[in-house]
């Protein structure tokens, strides 16, 4: 939790609901001081509690930033929720979901440092609630954060598990399951103990495969966002190992599998110039890049969205540099 805010249960207790990245994007755009109006519940069409939840959430997702006392859209945000020029204004695209996950755990500084941990180091495929809280507690202790109460803890095992896990199909439940996108992505499994069927963040239950259905793009994205942090901006290399296995690589945030990574980089390789999967004499594979590895990364997150395709330049053919989300 080194690159993390020192700040736990900041969400309110509210996971990003559908349609509130939008919102929120809407009105930044007309008047920077929008959230802190006093008819912001009107403009956002909320309750009054969730307001700063969506100024959160907004913030978490690199989609906002702080001028002074205000809120402004970023460069990412346009990129993605532009009404003319944006991939995927609506958030529609499963793309677009698997994305924004990427842009939240693996951010830095991370505002979601629960988050964080359970994805990127937590030992455990299934744990307890109890066993969650005190492992947290312990990561926070070690990067020199300070302790945060049990019930805060509490709050934001609730939240995650309410936004990643998929509840039951009732109808009295079909609002909840609508309003909470990120469900889609099935990253977590609820499993509740048979006599507590409400308390879905008793057990935390990581999908280790469900990132084999993340689009090629994203997953390659991701790999060159990685490695342009990790091996610096310049054209380079990284081990598919290291994508797959590093804490805070895609194979281990997104929750992808070695060979479905493998899988992916080889296919977007195939037909991108720029990139290429090599294997060495003993059979370690590695992603050489021969342009900056963060501008090839949006040269190939186009290829996820239909409305960028014909207009996207090739980084690796053309040396022009596209926006950059």
């Amino acid at each position: 939790m080194n690159d993390c805010l020192p700040g736990f249960g900041r969400h309110r207790g509210y996971p990003p609901r559908y349609g509130w990245l939008r919102k929120v994007y809407d009105a930044l755009l007309q008047d920077p001081a929008a959230l802190r109006r006093p008819d912001a519940t009107v403009v956002l069409g909320v309750g009054k509690s969730m307001v700063p939840s969506m100024a959160f959430w907004s913030q978490a997702f690199g989609l906002a930033t702080r001028n002074g006392q205000g809120l402004v859209p970023t460069d990412r945000a346009r990129w993605l929720l532009d009404d003319e020029t944006g991939a995927d204004p609506y958030l529609e695209l499963d793309a677009s979901l698997w994305l924004l996950h990427w842009w939240l755990v693996s951010a830095r500084p991370c505002h979601v440092p629960t988050w964080r941990y359970l994805f990127g180091y937590s030992p455990l495929s299934r744990s307890s609630r109890t066993e969650t809280q005190g492992r947290l507690a312990a990561a926070a202790e070690a990067a020199g954060l300070r302790t945060p109460a049990s019930s805060v803890l509490v709050s934001d095992i609730a939240c995650l598990v309410s936004m990643y896990a998929p509840g039951d199909r009732s109808a009295a439940n079909i609002e909840d399951e609508l309003s909470n996108p990120f469900r889609t992505l099935h990253l977590l499994d609820p499993e509740p103990p048979a006599d507590r069927m409400a308390d879905r963040s008793h057990l935390v239950v990581l999908r280790r495969t469900a990132g084999r259905h993340c689009p090629a793009p994203v997953q390659v994205y991701a790999s060159l966002d990685f490695a342009a942090r990790i091996a610096g901006p310049g054209v380079g290399s990284i081990s598919l190992a290291r994508l797959a296995s590093d804490s805070l690589g895609p194979g281990r945030l997104l929750l992808i599998g070695t060979a479905d990574l493998r899988r992916a980089l080889h296919q977007i390789a195939d037909r991108h110039g720029g990139l290429a999967v090599v294997e060495s004499g003993d059979g370690q594979e590695t992603l050489v890049y021969s342009c900056p590895p963060a501008l090839l990364a949006v040269d190939v997150l186009a290829g996820a969205y239909p409305s960028l395709r014909p207009t996207t330049s090739r980084v690796a053919e053309k040396g022009s540099s596209p926006s950059r989300p």
